[in-house]
């Protein structure tokens, strides 16, 4: 059922969504001070290609760079990335069949909003951290 709702979500947003993310990268890799944002968006896009069966959970390395890194994510693109999963999750739920998509949607919130200091796993390792 995960490889059957992954290759729906490809075709019908997960590719757009993705490339939105990948250009967001490309662009914050242009400056040196903003790789490590590129480097979350790319890491975001993937998460948005295929994002049923995989989860995302807190680093433990993670200290006071990310949480910086964060705040500055927050006010210049993560509240307006959270606020379009949020739009479109609630208007993909509207129907039965959006509804395993609109979950997706809400999935991506967390880390659209605070990328750094996260890491995307599959749902079945989410236990052993």
């Amino acid at each position: 059922m995960r490889t059957l709702l992954n290759v729906l979500w490809l075709v019908l947003a997960g590719f757009w969504m993705a490339m939105g993310y990948v250009v967001a990268g490309v662009i914050c890799c242009i400056l040196i001070i903003t790789i490590p944002f590129g480097i979350a968006s790319f890491r975001i896009a993937g998460f948005a290609l295929w994002p049923f069966g995989r989860t995302t959970v807190p680093r433990r390395d993670a200290g006071a760079g990310s949480l910086i890194g964060n705040i500055i994510w927050i006010v210049f693109a993560g509240w307006w990335l959270a606020l379009g999963h949020l739009v479109t999750g609630v208007l993909l739920c509207i129907t039965i069949i959006g509804i395993p998509f609109g979950i997706a949607n809400f999935k991506l919130i967390p880390i659209s909003l605070t990328p750094l200091g996260q890491e995307i796993v599959p749902s079945d390792r989410t236990a052993t951290f």
